[in-house]
Parts: structure tokens; sequence; C-alpha cells
């Protein structure tokens, strides 16, 4: 549905996108992550048209944003992180300019704005006065304001700022829903935001792409971690290294005349724990642990951001 290619953005000699290129699909909801500054709002605004690229391509369903800027507008739906809303209209109301400004036709305007209340959990605060509401529902009404018109492309920037614990998991609950029919982008710092929400992430750092995977992909264990007696420590790698499936064999360090073993894995560490498990008892060594080293999204984004 989206496609990415070769995506960059400079304000003078200020770099804040390079070559950035991916694939989105519908029924996705694809995580963006970054640091503050690594290009995350950059390539929202360039996906939705707000914003001309320096260089490269962005387009969907094969229709280029630069030469059909209105028409892909009308089936982007976008929730900037400071979503302009206007405090003296009620909800309605502003749901109901918002829906004009969509496009959305004189018939159908009043359904789409009473179905947009629905989903994000507005029918109790649809006659109050914006500016009354609390952070959490200002950012309800943003969201509504963006599935109005039932668009095709949903991109959201960090939708869960400012709710409480109750009001985020209605809000993952609905940006599940809204995958359903469309793709989604959700841009954020928060990791268990993607983690819980997400398929796939994308990770930028300084502009550029630094990874883009799907997170059950990336609870691989590369390595077990062994602990056993106090034994010589090259008797020890050496043994170990025999195992079928072994790599290599690093010492990690030693206390209370205990020491602890990295044993990196050909393909799956887990698979190859019942292996190393027989190998260490029939050595005659005394095993006190032996668990795959995971890799997680939270360890994988401090790989790539240390």
């Amino acid at each position: 549905m989206i496609e990415v290619q070769e995506l960059s953005r400079n304000y003078g000699d200020v770099m804040a996108v390079s070559s950035v290129s991916f694939t989105l699909g519908r029924g996705e909801v694809v995580g963006l992550l970054g640091h503050n500054g690594a290009g995350k709002s950059t390539i929202m605004k360039m996906l939705t048209g707000s914003l001309e690229p320096t260089s490269g391509r962005a387009a969907v369903d094969g229709l280029d944003m630069r030469e059909n800027r209105r028409t892909l507008q009308g089936r982007i739906g976008y929730l900037p992180e400071n979503c302009p809303i206007y405090p003296d209209m009620s909800v309605m109301d502003y749901l109901d300019f918002q829906a004009v400004l969509h496009g959305v036709g004189d018939n159908e305007r009043p359904h789409a704005v009473r179905r947009a209340i629905e989903r994000t959990d507005l029918t109790e605060r649809a006659l109050d006065t914006i500016g009354t509401l609390s952070r959490g529902y200002r950012q309800r009404v943003g969201v509504a304001q963006a599935i109005l018109h039932d668009p095709d492309v949903i991109v959201l920037d960090e939708p869960t700022n400012g709710l409480d614990p109750t009001q985020i998991h209605e809000m993952r609950a609905l940006i599940r829903s809204l995958a359903e029919d469309a793709c989604v982008l959700v841009s954020t710092h928060i990791l268990q935001e993607v983690q819980a929400v997400c398929d796939r992430v994308l990770m930028l750092r300084e502009g550029r792409m630094a990874l883009d995977a799907r997170l059950d992909q990336l609870g691989g264990a590369t390595r077990l971690l062994l602990t056993i007696d106090d034994a010589g420590e090259g008797d020890v790698s050496r043994s170990l290294a025999k195992v079928p499936g072994v790599n290599r064999v690093d010492a990690l360090g030693h206390a209370q005349r205990r020491r602890q073993y990295a044993v990196l894995a050909d393909d799956d560490a887990a698979e190859l724990a019942p292996a190393v498990a027989r190998h260490a008892c029939d050595a005659g060594y005394s095993l006190y642990t032996l668990e795959p080293e995971t890799r997680d999204l939270e360890t994988v984004y401090a790989e790539i951001n240390s």
C-alpha cells in the first residue's frame, strides 16, 4: 500500500532524513521508533503530503505523492503530535467541520461523525466544549478527526500521549481494530506501545533506517548463558566447543566458586540447550544455571542507539 524509496529531506546543511526506504501493507500496524530528532515526524509529514522531500519518492497504491497530493491526502488520516483543535468548538461541531475538510458528503457526514465519536469513546463528551476536556479526551478528539473519512492509511504520532492507563488500553484496542481495514503507522518513543500494538518496527537513527523487522523475529536467542562450578577455564571452553551447533564459547567471569560462560550458537541457541546441558553433566561439571539470552525490542533499541 505504501512504498517509500530513498526518501530524504534536508534543511539547509542539516540532514533530517537520509535515503529511507520501506513498504507497508494493508492490515499492518507498524511502529516508527527513534530518539527525538531521529526523523520520525519529518517522515510522517512527507508521507502525508504536508512536506516536500528533498529527494526520493513516497507513493500509495502506486500513486506518487508529489503528483497526486490532493487525491492521496483524501485517503490518509493523520494525527500530528500536537493536533490542532479549536477549544471554543464542541466535539461534535469540530468533527463535523473536519468532515467537511475531509470531503465527506452532506448525506454521509452525520453517520461519519457519529461513528468516529463511538469508536473513540467520546459519546458522553460529544456536546462538551473542547477547551473543557482533559488532555486524554483531547487526544481522542484528534484520533477521531483522523478516522472520520475511513482512510486507507492512518498515521498516528504519539497517539497515547497524555492518556491514563485505562485510556491507553482502549486506544491500543482501537488501533488494532483500525488495522482491519487500513494500514496503520504509529510513531512513538515509548517501546511498550510498539510491543503492545505493532506487528513490525521501523527504527531510525540520525535520519537513517537502522532496523526494519517483525517483532516476532527479534526474540530469537543467539547464545546460552551457562553457570557451572569453577573448573579450569580453558578446559570448559574447549569441551563445550565440541558440542554440535556451538560456534564459540566465551568466558564471562567468575564469583563464589562459580563461573559463567556464553555459548554462541550457529542457529537458535534455545534449541541447543539440551545438548549443552547433557555435555556439561557428562563432563562432570556442576550445572547451576542454563538459559537463553534473548534480544527483545529494548535490547535492540539500546544496541542501535548506543
